[in-house]
């Protein structure tokens, strides 16, 4: 209701954003993600839930050739190691084994033969990897030793909040802590100025064709959020619907007021 009420494709800041707003990190995240596909190996990503850690790199993978690199994203990772191994075996396309064993053989001849045959370099990314079995962490570096080649032949990325990467750096986890050639960071957008700038570009790639906000409004969102994407969503959200319900054609400051008093209460 209210997308039609104010003229817009999508919710802004949600999901169907084609385009991200950057001030530099995404930028930066791109360069490690390409340097990583030169270098293969395991890229270390972490952030706030809601910062668009997964939205970041969806936005770097789809300017992949297809022909070049197969995705293969598994977020589903509060379960056991075989569990693991047989669902990313299931991800490759392949029928899963039940002894860890045969499912490590059926995966790793399956991705020499993408390399080495069909020339199609595999990338893993491991979502919500916080939620990993400490066992698997334990073994993973193991499975990624391909007979005697020198070079990985798959690129990694675990992907997470924040306490992952302290989570890889005790000492059980040394052995997968070592192969990480690749750590990056995304933050909240907290300063005032660029905030107000990823808003302005989240409504116009919704289709918003004026300014809905005063700049007191976007302070608002801005301390209300903290700077959380998804947060700010979620508040701009409920705010346009109570002013879809008023018939209002902006977002004035008492809209934004009421949409933090309700989110306050859920």
């Amino acid at each position: 209701m209210y997308k039609q009420h104010f003229g817009l494709k999508h919710a802004p800041l949600g999901k169907e954003c084609s385009v991200l707003w950057d001030q530099g990190q995404i930028a930066e995240l791109a360069k490690q993600f390409k340097w990583l596909l030169q270098s293969p190996g395991i890229g270390l990503l972490t952030a706030e839930p809601g910062i668009g850690k997964t939205a970041a790199l969806r936005q770097i993978i789809r300017d992949l050739n297809p022909h070049q690199y197969q995705v293969v994203y598994i977020s589903e990772t509060d379960f056991g190691r075989v569990e693991f191994y047989r669902n990313l075996a299931l991800s490759f396309g392949l029928v899963p084994a039940y002894k860890r064993s045969e499912v490590w053989r059926n995966l790793k001849d399956h991705i020499s033969d993408l390399v080495v045959q069909k020339r199609i370099f595999p990338i893993l990314i491991i979502d919500e990897a916080q939620n990993l079995n400490p066992l698997f962490m334990r073994d993973f570096p193991s499975f990624l030793n391909f007979a005697f080649d020198s070079v990985d032949r798959m690129t990694v990325w675990f992907v997470g909040h924040p306490a992952l990467a302290r989570l890889i750096d005790r000492p059980m986890h040394a052995a997968l802590a070592s192969r990480i050639q690749v750590r990056h960071e995304l933050h909240p957008i907290t300063e005032r100025e660029p905030f107000k700038q990823l808003l302005a570009h989240a409504f116009e790639q919704a289709g918003c064709q004026h300014n809905l906000l005063s700049d007191t409004a976007v302070e608002l969102v801005r301390m209300a959020s903290q700077g959380n994407p998804r947060l700010a969503h979620t508040l701009i959200v409920t705010a346009l619907r109570i002013a879809t319900d008023k018939k209002l054609n902006h977002l004035p400051d008492d809209v934004i007021q009421d949409a933090i008093i309700v989110l306050q209460k859920n």
